[in-house]
C-alpha cells in the first residue's frame, strides 16, 4: 500500500514527467518559400501577435494590415492551422533533459531542422527552411520557475493564455526569459503554457529552452492496475480529475 501511495504522490505532483527528462510532442507545419510569409524582409517585428491567446488556443494577429515582415492576417492565420494547398502538418517531440537532476530542463539545437527531407522537403537547399511549430501543454505552479528561449526565427510563449514572451520577426537568435513569480500566480494552481515557433528564412535555425518550469508530458503515463481503484477510494482520483487550470 505504501508503494502505491508514493506512485500516487509522484503522479498527481508531476503529472508523469521524469526526473531526468521532460518529453513534449506538438505539431510542425511545413510550407513553401513561396509562401508570402517566407523568405522575405529580415527584422526584428514585436507586436505581431495580441496578447492574449485567441480561443482557439492560437495567436491572434493583431495588425489590421501588414507588420514589416508579415503579409496580413489571412495569410498569418495559416501559420498554426493546418491549410490544404499551402502548409503539411506532423507530429513532432522533443526532450529537455536535466543531466544534473537540478530541476533545470535544457533542450538545445543549434543546427534546428527537424522535418529535412520531410513534408514539402528541402527546395533544392541543404535544409527545409520553412516551418512553424506549436506546443500546448500545462503546469502546476509552485513558486520560483523561470522560462528563457534562445533562437530563431519568431518565439512567442502564453502563459494563462497571456503573451509573456515576444520575439517576433527574421532575425538571428534573440533572447528572452520569463520569471513566473512575476505574473500574479497562485500556488498550487495549473496553468497553461502554449509556444509558438517560425522559421522563416534561410540559413540559420536554433532553438533552445531551458526551464525550472515541470511541464507536463503530453504523453499519458498508465497508471498501475490497482492504482485508479486506491485513488478512488482515497478520494484522490476525483479530487485530481476535477482540478482545473486557473482562469
Amino acid at each position: 500500500m505504501r508503494i502505491l501511495m508514493a506512485a500516487a504522490a509522484t503522479l498527481l505532483m508531476t503529472g508523469g514527467a521524469s526526473a531526468a527528462s521532460i518529453t513534449l510532442t506538438g505539431t510542425v507545419r511545413d510550407f513553401n518559400d513561396s509562401h508570402p510569409d517566407f523568405e522575405g524582409v529580415i527584422a526584428t517585428d514585436k507586436g505581431i501577435v495580441e496578447t492574449t491567446l485567441g480561443g482557439d488556443g492560437k495567436p491572434v494577429y493583431a495588425s489590421a494590415t501588414t507588420t514589416p515582415t508579415t503579409s496580413g492576417a489571412a495569410n498569418f492565420n495559416q501559420w498554426y492551422n493546418d491549410t490544404p494547398g499551402v502548409n503539411m502538418s506532423d507530429s513532432l517531440s522533443i526532450m529537455l533533459d536535466d543531466p544534473e537532476n537540478d530541476g533545470v530542463y535544457t533542450y538545445s539545437d543549434s543546427s534546428f531542422f527537424p522535418i529535412d527531407g520531410e513534408l514539402f522537403g528541402n527546395q533544392g537547399r541543404s535544409h527545409n527552411y520553412h516551418f512553424t511549430f506549436e506546443l500546448a501543454t500545462e503546469f502546476t505552479y509552485t513558486g520560483g520557475e523561470t522560462f528563457t528561449f534562445t533562437g530563431d526565427d519568431d518565439l512567442w510563449v502564453f502563459i494563462d493564455d497571456e503573451l509573456v514572451i515576444d520575439l517576433g520577426g527574421v532575425h538571428t537568435a534573440q533572447t528572452a526569459s520569463v520569471n513566473l513569480d512575476d505574473l500574479g500566480l497562485t500556488l498550487g494552481e495549473d496553468y497553461n503554457f502554449n509556444l509558438f515557433f517560425a522559421e522563416r528564412h534561410t540559413t540559420q535555425s536554433s532553438f533552445r529552452i531551458e526551464t525550472s518550469i515541470l511541464l507536463k508530458d503530453v504523453r499519458e503515463v498508465p497508471l498501475p492496475a490497482a492504482l485508479p481503484l486506491f485513488l478512488a477510494g482515497a478520494g484522490l482520483f476525483g479530487a485530481a480529475a476535477r482540478k482545473k487550470r486557473k482562469k
